[in-house]
């Protein structure tokens, strides 16, 4: 049996447009969701405002100048040995509010410049078509995806940079996490995967649901037309996989997180299937939820199914029903509550740290979907220290990456799942989605700016540098 991954796989990177870029006011960009965010920390919560207001710190303003600095940066990438590098398109970048009926051509000749150098040193762009920085304006017009006006807007950004940059992209993603906005608990994910802000008089899961579905119509028209536009475009989606384990054998247990897990599942199960699932046709009926969908629509998902599954791993849940543990009740599973698993450890975020759940994940999705699969984000957040002579030592983020690698191997070379491609998370440091902070640092190229703004933006290489560089060069052999 063959013991090593393929002679092609995809060693890379991933970065997103508005936490790397900056430059959000400049050469026709307009104002991202993303720009209205300010800068949050530590069980700190980002506030998001209306408009962008005197006095605040918006961190996506500046990020890392990456607009400006792509062309060193990309040495860097080309150093480290990447083959590839996974980032985003700004939408409104391209269409300034999203509703402009010609594209401003000082964005596209950006994509262009950039995504040109990236092949120029041997790095294959990998994109994402929406990673949560839809233009501002949809939210002020349209009151974000739950209105049907905005996926024809989609469509069109889609279909200008598809046909754009159709000989120097292959791999494509739609909407970034699609599946972060059902867990219900956080308002930002509803603002960053569909641009709405809800109020407390409106039935939230109800539009939750029906930004969902038009995102996935969006999609699938997307995918619809980008294969007439290069048929050899390999378009997927990109998930957010938590697999939700349960905590005990008890059978009460394991249909919770069976129904936990549908949360998550809804999304690719219509990307991937082409149907709304029946469990969620069922869910709708049970809770009274109005989701609208023509047959018309759902001949668009039909007909607009995904070549790959682009997804995210970075930790675990646990769910129980037995009385006497603790835990976080669920909204949608009245019995359950979500608790600490007494397995693992955790970051100093709290979030779970899990290697063997990214190969469950592997194993999970593979079996349900028999679709090539893409690792696009897996990482370690941390607090990186300088040291006098300007090293950082991240023996921390080398073990997560290590321990998370050689999972990802046995999924491949023992399980037999098809995997083309593994891109860490903020291969360089930029802003943190979910905090606003730079100093919760995921790159192995460290960036010198603080979570006030401050620093001279000089990137340094960690510890974790050169051992990618050695992973990449063995092809996984050596880690």
């Amino acid at each position: 049996m063959n013991r090593e991954l393929p002679k092609d796989f995809l060693w890379g990177g991933a970065i997103a447009a508005h936490q790397a870029e900056g430059a959000w006011n400049i050469d026709g960009r307009g104002p991202s969701i993303a720009d209205v965010m300010t800068a949050g920390g530590n069980g700190i919560p980002r506030k998001i405002t209306k408009g962008v207001v005197e006095g605040e710190y918006y961190p996506n303003h500046e990020a890392i100048d990456f607009y400006h600095r792509y062309k060193e940066d990309i040495q860097l990438f080309k150093e480290l040995g990447l083959k590839c590098l996974r980032t985003s398109i700004s939408w409104s970048r391209i269409f300034p509010t999203g509703q402009e009926e010609t594209p401003n051509e000082q964005g596209l000749k950006f994509y262009d410049d950039l995504f040109d150098e990236c092949l120029k040193n041997g790095i294959e762009p990998v994109v994402t078509l929406s990673h949560f920085e839809i233009p501002y304006a949809i939210y002020e017009d349209f009151g974000g995806f739950a209105n049907k006006a905005v996926i024809p807007l989609f469509v069109k950004f889609a279909q200008c940079v598809f046909d754009r940059y159709k000989d120097k992209v292959t791999y494509w993603m739609t909407f970034n996490e699609i599946n972060n906005q059902a867990d219900g608990q956080e308002p930002v994910h509803v603002w960053t995967n569909s641009a709405m802000i809800i109020e407390d008089d409106q039935d939230k899961e109800a539009l939750v649901f029906q930004a969902g579905v038009n995102e996935l119509i969006a999609s699938a028209w997307a995918v619809n037309e980008g294969k007439k536009i290069n048929p050899d475009f390999q378009i997927g989606c990109m998930m957010a996989y938590v697999p939700i384990y349960p905590y005990s054998c008890a059978p009460e247990d394991m249909i919770a997180s069976v129904k936990a897990n549908e949360r998550r599942f809804f999304y690719s199960d219509v990307h991937v299937r082409g149907e709304i699932p029946t469990y969620t046709e069922k869910y709708w009926e049970q809770k009274g939820l109005t989701i609208e969908i023509s047959e018309k629509e759902r001949q668009i998902l039909r007909q607009g199914t995904v070549d790959y599954i682009g997804f995210s791993y970075y930790m675990s849940g646990t769910i129980t029903t037995l009385p006497d543990v603790e835990g976080r009740q669920t909204e949608d599973i009245p019995s359950a509550k979500l608790v600490k698993n007494p397995y693992i450890t955790a970051s100093d975020w709290g979030w779970p740290i899990d290697p063997v759940g990214l190969r469950y994940v592997l194993n999970t999705v593979y079996q349900r979907y028999d679709l090539p699969l893409f690792i696009v984000e897996n990482g370690f957040g941390a607090y990186d220290q300088l040291t006098d002579s300007n090293e950082i030592h991240d023996d921390y983020r080398i073990n997560y990456l290590r321990e998370h690698i050689e999972q990802m191997k046995k999924a491949v070379v023992e399980d037999g799942v098809p995997l083309i491609g593994y891109t860490p998370w903020g291969i360089i440091d930029i802003v943190s989605f979910g905090s606003g902070e730079m100093e919760k640092r995921y790159g192995m190229i460290y960036v010198d700016k603080d979570n006030t703004g401050n620093g001279t933006l000089q990137r340094l290489k960690k510890d974790s540098f050169a051992w990618y560089q050695q992973v990449i060069e063995t092809n996984g052999e050596q880690l």
